[in-house]
């Protein structure tokens, strides 16, 4: 199987592996992952078809989903990626993009890295600002039944990796204890430049939201 073949059977496992998952997570933010990780990849020397499994399959069964379970999404990945005759060592770079590509609160040390790493975690990172990263922080926050906002409750700006699984703070505190941090953790020269403009937006809708809670 080529690599043309091997990204079309992964598209068409993906598409329907996500089907009724949380509008966050599901097809299309696999879709939205892939395309701005090969606009990224084309600025940097890697292994394209690393990058592409990586996109297409790195929330293939997303921990927050799946009582907490971080292993559940790598093997669903490498068995799928096996069965279609994906070669061993891509396989296991594709897994270990996977396991590392979480942003796992703000005292969280990544383990592994990769250039296809980077080239991903961007590409998840940039899905997580602006216009669709907003939309986004509302749709989980509905999904778990978090307030909109609770002004007595604070941002923890320095949880562990344990203590961010099990947060459930506010949709606002949550921009503050994620979103807000991504643009400073960009890896690659144009993913840098494009969180800036969605970290700006974001920024402005913030501005807004507090005038209106306050009754302006």
């Amino acid at each position: 199987m080529n690599k043309k073949e091997i990204v079309k059977k992964t598209v068409e496992y993906v598409k329907a592996s996500l089907a009724g998952a949380e509008g966050g997570h599901d097809w299309w933010h696999a879709y939205r992952v892939w395309q701005l990780s090969k606009k990224i990849a084309a600025t940097e020397q890697v292994d394209l078809l690393v990058v592409e499994l990586g996109a297409l399959l790195h929330d293939i069964a997303d921990s927050k989903f799946h009582n907490g379970d971080e292993e559940i999404g790598p093997k669903k990945a490498k068995k799928f990626m096996l069965s279609i005759g994906v070669k061993n060592e891509i396989v296991e770079h594709v897994v270990k993009i996977i396991r590392n590509i979480s942003f796992k609160g703000g005292l969280h040390v990544q383990e592994f890295k990769s250039k296809e790493l980077d080239v991903v975690q961007d590409a998840d990172r940039l899905d997580a600002l602006g216009a669709i990263g907003i939309a986004k922080n509302f749709s989980m926050g509905g999904y778990k039944g978090r307030a909109i906002y609770n002004p007595e409750i604070k941002p923890n700006l320095t949880m562990t990796a344990e203590e961010y699984k099990k947060n459930n703070s506010s949709t606002i505190n949550h921009f503050y204890e994620k979103t807000l941090l991504l643009k400073d953790r960009m890896n690659t020269k144009i993913a840098k430049r494009m969180a800036v403009r969605r970290h700006k937006y974001m920024e402005k809708f913030l501005e807004e939201f507090y005038l209106e809670w306050e009754g302006n």
